[in-house]
């Protein structure tokens, strides 16, 4: 949208929304804009750290250094 269009929303909405409104309106506004920048930064795994990964759990698995999913839910519940 260009700023003109923005300028007649941001006066359609003064003119609209209790004060109560508009600063809930700039919460979830400020909420949106905080999480799409998270999302952003988020940085994929390379396939050199993916292989990585899993030769490290193949690893571990061969050790005996695991926990089977009954396991993980028992301490899950304590």
């Amino acid at each position: 949208m260009n700023a003109t269009t923005l300028s007649g929303l941001r006066d359609y909405l003064y003119g609209t929304l209790s004060m109560a409104d508009m600063v809930w309106l700039c919460k979830q506004l400020a909420d949106y804009v905080t999480q799409k920048q998270n999302e952003e930064n988020l940085t994929p795994y390379t396939m050199e750290e993916l292989r990585a990964g899993i030769l490290e759990s193949e690893k571990q698995f061969a050790e005996g250094k695991y926990k089977t999913l009954d396991e993980v839910f028992q301490e899950n519940q304590a």
